[in-house]
């Protein structure tokens, strides 16, 4: 999928903006020349990030596979809502996976393909895991490392919501400080979860020097299928980590999803960026900084941190979070991201596929 630059005026819109492209560049929901992967029928909740986010993955990946693609699927809202037995809305072959083996499983897949093709003499089949945060941050942590480690021929696609949202909305360790959830109660001096806890899964990928790391949101999809394109171009391992708001998790309306998943970067809480072989290549800019009350208002799992008793200890820590992310990051200006662990050889990793 290639890049098309375009004016700040004809952006955060597909109809406006839309009609001042080319038809071909143009972005469309539906039309036959899609591979509508994830079809009509399932049950995901209205305003679903991960539904969306999901669709968008799979047919970028289709499209650059040229459908030569299998999936594994981990256990979560994901599989839950587009597989209810003997139901599926997937059009293309998928896996389901236990929750913590999703990783392993590719990678066994992706072996099987390698063997095929080869002794086949065709084309080789590609392989896409998939997973919540739960199945990949916590349950799947070991495996999904495994699969850094080996440079497995994978591409892992985490969809972030921040929680276990299948199972009543439990805290995991991609959830936010500061944030209620059904095991993080808004009880003690500093209620709701932690500070100081979790995992940064995109740089713990970034520091095995993979081939490939990015992060998106569903707030630019053709970012995502771009970054999603780009990544079935390298062969190893691939990770990508998609934030996907969730309603019902969030304590927020369906109909805002798409404007969380912006805030959730303008504010400089989620960064939103490339990496490869271990080193960040490009960095998406905020064009327009957002205070991050403007995006905790919109979610009741922060409602405690508001009105008459609100944590003002709370709001500066998180603020100081999204500080740390822009210098970090170099979210602003033309400064350059700190962040740069070792770089492993592109010829040295390729060796190990």
């Amino acid at each position: 999928m290639t890049e098309h630059q375009i004016k700040f005026y004809q952006t955060g819109t597909f109809t406006v903006g839309n009609r001042l492209l080319n038809p071909n560049q143009r972005s469309g929901q539906s039309n036959i020349e899609r591979f509508n992967s994830l079809n009509s029928g399932h049950r995901a909740c209205q305003g679903c990030g991960e539904a969306l986010g999901a669709r968008y993955t799979v047919d970028a990946a289709l499209r650059a596979t040229e459908g030569r693609l299998i999936a594994a699927n981990a256990t979560g809202c994901l599989e839950v809502f587009s597989t209810p037995y003997p139901e599926t809305s997937w059009q293309l072959p998928w896996f389901h996976s236990l929750f913590g083996n999703t990783a392993a499983v590719g990678t066994g897949m992706a072996a099987v393909c390698r063997v095929k093709a080869k002794k086949n003499g065709t084309p080789l089949v590609r392989v896409l895991a998939q997973g919540g945060d739960g199945g990949t941050t916590d349950i799947g942590f070991g495996c999904l490392s495994g699969m850094f480690e080996r440079n497995d021929d994978v591409l892992y696609v985490c969809y972030d919501n921040e929680g276990y949202m299948n199972t009543g909305v439990q805290r995991s360790s991609a959830t936010p400080p500061a944030v209620r959830t059904a095991t993080t109660q808004i009880l003690g001096s500093h209620p709701g979860n932690a500070f100081g806890q979790g995992k940064d899964v995109p740089l713990i990928a970034m520091a095995h020097g993979i081939p490939y790391v990015a992060t998106a949101t569903i707030a630019d999809l053709r970012d995502l299928e771009r970054k999603v394109t780009k990544a079935m171009s390298f062969h190893g391992a691939r990770y990508i980590h998609v934030l996907v708001p969730c309603p019902l998790g969030w304590g927020a309306y369906s109909g805002d999803t798409i404007k969380l998943a912006r805030l959730a970067h303008e504010t400089g809480l989620f960064p939103v960026f490339e990496a490869e072989y271990g080193e960040i290549t490009n960095v998406t800019k905020i064009r327009e900084l957002k205070p991050v009350q403007e995006y905790m208002k919109l979610q009741k799992r922060y409602a405690h941190l508001f009105g008459s008793k609100a944590d003002q200890t709370a709001f500066d820590r998180i603020r100081g979070i999204a500080e740390r992310n822009i210098k970090r990051f170099g979210l602003l200006g033309e400064e350059q991201p700190e962040i740069i662990p070792p770089a492993v050889q592109a010829d040295e990793r390729a060796d190990r596929i």
